[in-house]
């Protein structure tokens, strides 16, 4: 088959494939159009906006997620992380329903903040002390404000294809509405690249700011001796190594960096440490941060009126210390492996252009042959193919992200995995033609 037929034939799918999509769902097309009288493009996440209209969800539960029309899909997406532990989990549930009893909003320190510190201090070997925030994108901005405090230096140097954040964004190299940060944008996993980098701007730079695997640019793991590279030239410029851990953390018993032998200076968590509620936290050597201690007379302000807000707090205990203990966290991390590689190898029979990267529970699936180092080797990809198989997956009542990714939650269960590898198995042998 002809390049020229190929494209046209992969186009014509896709026609379809959202004709049928958009036929079937009747009633989110009309939430959809309702969203739009109020909200640029009826839409307040970009992440979540698909065409030909997005999904419009009404209910979970477990790990069912049901849609304004009716149909019922096993939820493989997880919240983009968040949604660790499902749909409306019993036991978060009911410490949630403990903290409404006690009321919210007290408008002082209350009993529960200091056990969940405790709880992610005792989790996360790099964290000696820790402050609470509402989401990831802030605990990542409160971190670079502390490194810049710290060290008394301007500049952040981050990752092309990073994602820290709604306003840490460096996608293509980054976006207008990024904050007005001092960065230089380095390639990720390029160690002789980056040394330089932090070597030419060492005078000025107070962090390097970086995940152990780069989540929303692709699931791309560092490798090894580029964190290391990282450690060891951050410790020779007096910088702060800055670890995001907001989708990593997960990794098994104390994230990404007691995986690796990792030594950041500060790392910053999301919500599911939170039990999946609005929740954000950074952390670190207790030095950089007693530049918080209010009964200091030079300390740091940082407030936040939820920052200490009742439903995160019991949420989290619930969930760090009876839902995601440490053993079921190397179990699930175990699962997610398990699932990549088999999906590699499901790829591999086939003979298709596709591949699943990631590590542990979080993968991401692209339409190309050929290692992935860096985001930029993802340009190769054929993002009309990652829609339809999207698609095909929705019609067959399984949820990804769009753009691939794959979060597993504890709800979740071997049967659902079995059944999604056999979904998959029959869509790439319905598909090869257009997958070679």
């Amino acid at each position: 088959m002809d390049t020229g037929r190929r494209n046209r034939t992969i186009d014509d799918e896709l026609v379809d494939a959202r004709a049928r999509y958009a036929q079937r769902r009747p009633e989110s097309l009309a939430v959809h159009r309702r969203a739009c009288e109020v909200m640029p493009g009826g839409n307040t996440r970009t992440v979540l906006y698909h065409g030909p209209f997005p999904l419009r969800l009404a209910h979970g539960e477990g790990a069912i997620a049901t849609d304004a029309d009716g149909h019922r899909y096993v939820n493989l997406l997880g919240e983009y992380t968040a949604g660790l532990f499902g749909h409306s989990h019993p036991v978060i549930r009911a410490a949630i329903d403990a903290a409404l009893d006690g009321g919210v909003n007290l408008g002082g320190h209350n009993l529960l903040e200091a056990e969940l510190a405790r709880q992610v201090v005792a989790r996360f070997a790099a964290i000696e002390q820790v402050r609470f925030t509402n989401s990831g994108t802030e605990a990542n901005l409160m971190a670079i404000a502390t490194a810049r405090a710290f060290t008394r230096r301007p500049k952040v140097l981050v990752f092309r294809g990073g994602y820290h954040g709604g306003l840490l964004y460096f996608g293509g190299g980054g976006i207008p509405i990024n904050a007005p940060y001092d960065f230089i944008v380095a390639p990720y996993n390029e160690s002789e690249a980056t040394a330089r980098l932090i070597r030419e701007n060492a005078s000025d730079l107070a962090c390097v700011l970086t995940e152990a695997m780069m989540g929303s640019g692709g699931c791309i793991p560092a490798r090894p001796d580029f964190l290391a590279m990282l450690r060891e030239e951050t410790r020779a410029a007096g910088a702060l190594l800055v670890l995001d851990e907001v989708m990593t953390s997960r990794f098994g018993r104390s994230g990404a960096h007691g995986l690796l032998g990792l030594e950041p200076d500060l790392v910053t968590l999301g919500k599911w440490i939170g039990g999946g509620m609005s929740f954000g936290a950074f952390g670190g050597r207790a030095e950089i941060m007693a530049m918080y201690d209010p009964s200091r007379p030079d300390s740091l302000p940082h407030a936040g009126t939820f920052n200490n807000n009742v439903l995160s707090m019991a949420a989290g205990i619930a969930a760090l210390s009876q839902v995601f203990t440490p053993d079921v966290a190397e179990a699930l991390h175990a699962r997610g492996e398990r699932l990549r590689e088999r999906l590699n190898g499901l790829f591999r029979a086939a003979d298709v252009a596709l591949q699943a990267t990631g590590q542990g529970s979080l993968m991401t699936v692209h339409a190309l042959r050929g290692e992935v180092n860096g985001p930029d080797d993802l340009a190769a990809g054929d993002d009309r193919i990652k829609e339809l198989v999207f698609l095909d997956l929705l019609e067959r009542g399984f949820y990804i992200a769009r753009r691939g990714f794959i979060a597993l939650s504890l709800a979740i269960d071997d049967a659902a995995i079995e059944q999604f590898l056999a979904t998959l198995r029959d869509i790439v042998a319905e598909r090869k033609p257009l997958l070679a």
